[in-house]
């Protein structure tokens, strides 16, 4: 009887260990990466991590990732210098002057977009950036995309843009916009579906990005070098994550509306519809960073810190991971049969 018994818990115990190994999902046996994200803006251009997780891609890919919002810059570097986050989907400025101030540790590997798209909203009877003279102006942070590209126009024109208008932080885009209807602010720098919500009340642009093309990492994927050499798997796992979500942002507006919709709480159709079309074009749909948009970011950040001239824009770039989405066929399996 004994032998018979424990002829049957060894049984048992095979019959139990064969099951674990095949007949359960994976995820019920190995539990799953934790990342944690930052995001610095709550836009179009920065949505693919909320589309991942409306589509379960995360879980897809065996990552249990954290999102969080962080709207200003310097405290987006220093909660990943802390190591509190892994990686950040945002603009590429802070990265750049942490870099060129010693924090030789940031690296890009991908981008979503490297033009700017904003456009400076202000009202009807304003028809020129020189009629801005001595007006407020509204955006996110010092620093940051929306002030770069407001920098960047009216160096472009007579004025100054340091002495000629005042720049008033809001934090949000949203509340840009809303301070330029209320009429605190003369002008507001904003980006899709901003813009679009604008040109709906009836305000006009007078300089717009997707015109422009001012190049500049405006949306990258950002890491440190420590967190590739330490979890380099993980970070494979997170951008074939994005790859997924951006073939979701470019082929299915139906799914990217719905999240969008829920994320920015916008219900306007014609809204949503006009700031996709264009933001859309702007955007790379195999997450490349390109050189020119890191060093347009150093030539600006050089005038006020000559550091920046000893640094090549390929220093701030590790492309092992979009190397590998191409070689491996990631990339060209995920568009068979479209266009990018």
């Amino acid at each position: 009887m004994q032998r018979r018994a424990v002829a049957h818990h060894r049984g048992y115990s095979t019959c139990l260990l064969i099951l674990l190994i095949f007949g359960l999902p994976s995820e019920k046996i190995f539990a799953a990466d934790r990342l944690v994200g930052i995001h610095s803006a709550q836009s179009i251009s920065q949505c693919m991590p909320w589309i991942a997780q409306e589509a379960g891609l995360f879980p897809k890919h065996n990552l249990d990732f954290q999102l969080i919002y962080i709207g200003a810059s310097p405290l987006v570097t220093a909660v990943m210098l802390g190591g509190d986050a892994e990686v950040t989907v945002g603009g590429g400025s802070a990265f750049v002057r942490a870099y060129v101030q010693g924090a030789t540790d940031f690296v890009f590997i991908g981008a979503v977009k490297n033009i700017l798209t904003h456009a400076i909203m202000t009202r009807p009877e304003i028809k020129r950036i020189e009629e801005l003279k001595g007006r407020k102006i509204g955006v996110t942070r010092i620093g940051s995309n929306s002030h770069y590209f407001t920098v960047q126009v009216i160096r472009r024109s007579a004025l100054d843009p340091f002495r000629d208008v005042t720049y008033v932080q809001t934090g949000r885009e949203a509340d840009a916009l809303t301070a330029l209807m209320s009429g605190s602010l003369d002008a507001a720098t904003v980006s899709p579906p901003f813009d679009a919500l604008g040109f709906d009340k009836g305000f006009h642009a007078v300089a717009y990005g997707p015109d422009l093309k001012i190049p500049y990492a405006a949306t990258g994927f950002g890491t440190r070098r420590p967190v590739i050499a330490r979890r380099p798997k993980v970070l494979e796992q997170f951008m074939r994550v994005m790859a997924e979500a951006a073939k979701i942002l470019h082929t299915d507006k139906t799914f990217t509306f719905k999240v969008l919709e829920k994320r920015l709480r916008l219900s306007d159709k014609k809204v949503m519809e006009a700031a996709y079309n264009a933001e859309i074009k702007a955007l790379d749909p195999r997450l490349n960073i390109k050189t020119e948009a890191i060093q347009a970011i150093l030539e600006e950040v050089a005038q006020m810190d000559s550091r920046a001239k000893k640094i090549k824009a390929h220093d701030l770039i590790d492309r092992r991971y979009l190397d590998e989405l191409e070689k491996s066929g990631f990339f060209d399996q995920l568009w068979q049969g479209k266009r990018t």
